[in-house]
């Protein structure tokens, strides 16, 4: 949905650089089109088994684009309290949600237990024990499904590899036995699936056919031991295209799927995250100045890792655009950087570029899962605006933080005078 038209890079029918002009830089701004879009590739995808998608906040939690979600019919992962909040204010049903996570605190449980969502992914023992004493205090029956551990290799970034056994997420494929039969055992809970995530920005369909297959055979153990399993929800994964990516297709995707649950009379849950927002957003921001050093050359933005951190957490490519076209074919090496005083602080590194001008307009790609949502205040800085594009209007569904956001919550000690 980002193309150029009469050489100036748009969003849907709406130019860049009008949005820059009209609500300043940095700004992330997303396309309502790529992320309805985004949404029913996979609907369609899983359309022959019964099937639930939900989108993975963590990926991009702004209110707008959990609400464009939840008009689709769309269920959501969430992975704290916070989340849940926002995806109740955003208009989503508590019946479509699944809480996931590692750390579920008793008032977190307790806020899902009141809200009435599908189900809790359970990671750990302790966690179901906590899980039910809530569940007793407030007389509901929690819903359960445990997160099983299949020890495949999803081959992804070590950071965002979640189903090895070195993995702090989920249990162990070999021991999830014991606690299902514990779970049976507490009155406050009840079993109603399995749950499997082996990891994010999967480029291949091998790792999820090999978890899905450990998966199938616990199912089957499962149930000779009268455990009745309604949902089995296989996580989000799927990965996108940042350069020279190739991952599976929707369709490709969905088949697998589909092979591999069409006999298990289940009702298939995915949490798609990157792959429904990644690439239907934009980071803008505009050139500051440029300066050449004895060994490279450097383009500074007023955008930074403070806005968008996986170039540096990561070392994660994104593509960067000149939101005019440029007029001939020369490229230059530089530095894409911030003001930030950090030596990491960079959007690129070595990126062949056109030659730039101080005040030039850039877009770097792919920005819409993983992007503001991990944005910071370093080096006290307020956060980018956001502007959600339908056709041809935009709007700021949020706006730019000020100095006053950044100080609000903060006091001076009488001690201090």
């Amino acid at each position: 949905m980002f193309e150029y038209e009469a050489d100036q890079l748009s969003c849907e029918r709406v130019p860049l650089a009008r949005i820059a002009a009209e609500v300043g830089t940095p700004t992330y701004v997303y396309s309502l089109a790529a992320l309805r879009a985004g949404y029913h590739a996979y609907d369609r995808a899983l359309a022959a088994v019964p099937h639930l998608v939900c989108y993975a906040i963590k990926a991009n939690d702004t209110l707008a684009v959990i609400r464009a979600f939840a008009r689709e019919g769309s269920g959501f992962d969430i992975v704290s309290g916070g989340e849940l909040a926002r995806a109740l204010r955003a208009g989503a049903d508590p019946k479509r949600i699944v809480f996931a996570g590692v750390g579920k605190q008793p008032d977190e449980m307790a806020e899902a237990l009141q809200a009435g969502i599908l189900m809790f992914n359970v990671e750990s023992a302790s966690e179901l024990e906590a899980l039910a004493t809530v569940a007793r205090r407030l007389g509901k029956r929690a819903p359960v499904a445990v997160r099983v551990n299949p020890d495949v290799d999803p081959k992804t970034h070590p950071y965002i590899s979640t189903g090895m056994k070195k993995s702090k997420f989920g249990v162990a494929i070999d021991t999830a036995l014991e606690l299902y039969e514990r779970a049976k055992e507490l009155p406050d809970v009840e079993i109603v699936g399995v749950d499997c995530h082996i990891g994010s920005q999967l480029t291949t369909l091998s790792p999820f056919v090999d978890a899905l297959a450990r998966v199938r055979a616990l199912i089957g153990r499962l149930r000779e031991r009268g455990h009745r399993i309604r949902y089995l929800d296989i996580g989000g994964g799927l990965g996108i295209t940042y350069g020279d990516e190739r991952p599976p297709t929707h369709a490709e995707y969905g088949a697998a799927i589909v092979d591999a649950t069409r006999d298990l009379d289940v009702t298939v849950l995915v949490e798609p995250g990157r792959s429904l927002v990644g690439n239907a957003g934009v980071l803008l921001t505009r050139v500051i100045y440029l300066k050449s050093g004895a060994a490279k050359r450097f383009a500074i933005v007023d955008a930074a890792m403070n806005d968008l951190i996986r170039p540096s957490l990561y070392q994660a490519f994104h593509a960067i655009l000149p939101v005019a076209r440029p007029a001939g074919d020369t490229v230059i090496a530089v530095d894409v950087v911030g003001p930030i005083c950090e030596s990491g602080d960079f959007l690129a590194q070595d990126r062949a570029l056109p030659p730039l001008a101080a005040g030039d307009l850039l877009a770097v790609m792919s920005a819409g899962a993983y992007g503001f949502v991990m944005a910071s205040n370093y080096n006290a800085r307020p956060k980018p605006a956001i502007v959600l594009v339908d056709g041809e209007r935009y709007d700021v569904v949020r706006r730019r933080e000020t100095i006053d956001d950044l100080l609000r919550g903060e006091t001076l000690p009488p001690s201090l005078g």
